[in-house]
């Protein structure tokens, strides 16, 4: 599988085509349904991230279109979210553990579920697909709704396909899709280089 269009990030500095190339769409193409192999393939990157002591504190719920989960994740999306992420063809939640076995709170899950939702979003990339992470959602009524372990906390929700038409969103996230990408300047993120 391979990306229609791509939105090439002008980068100050050198970096890997694979993560200047990664964009987060809202125009997803309701099929083909993302390959089993490219699951399997996201899910094992996000397995190798870091996390704080090997703790590995983070859960997915994986949703294909069709599926009961997957209408379940949707219905708990906000209005915003929910009018572009149903056309996705797969949806993972994301999900940490944030008190361990020994029952000590794992204050780095959500840092730890972020560096596994960026290992799982640039490997999906590799595979010719997108994803776009979200935040808003009925986070309590879904794990409610999934039927989830209580020691388990919903984070955030991801879509992942393959690209769309842009030209099928409205027109205020259609703009948003075609307009130029932007970032903070490097030196506004430094607030102190040591030299």
């Amino acid at each position: 599988m391979s990306l229609t269009t791509t939105r090439r990030a002008e980068t100050a500095a050198p970096i890997l085509d694979v993560l200047a190339e990664r964009w987060s769409t809202r125009a997803f193409a309701g099929s083909p349904a993302v390959d089993e192999s490219a699951i399997a393939s996201m899910l094992e990157a996000a397995r190798w991230s870091p996390s704080a002591n090997n703790s590995q504190p983070w859960r997915f719920v994986v949703a294909r279109r069709g599926s009961s989960a997957f209408d379940t994740i949707v219905e708990h999306l906000v209005g915003f979210n929910r009018d572009w992420a149903q056309h996705a063809p797969l949806l993972v939640a994301g999900l940490i553990e944030p008190v361990g076995a020994d029952g000590r709170p794992r204050a780095l899950a959500l840092h730890d579920l972020g560096q596994a939702m960026a290992h799982l979003s640039v490997q999906a990339h590799a595979e010719g697909l997108l994803v776009h992470q979200m935040a808003g959602l009925d986070a309590a009524g879904l794990h409610t709704a999934l039927g989830l372990d209580a020691g388990l906390q919903l984070v955030t929700v991801s879509a992942v396909g393959a690209l769309g038409d842009a030209d099928a969103l409205h027109e205020a996230l259609r703009e948003r899709e075609t307009a130029p990408r932007t970032r903070l300047e490097r030196a506004e993120l430094v607030v102190l280089d040591g030299r």
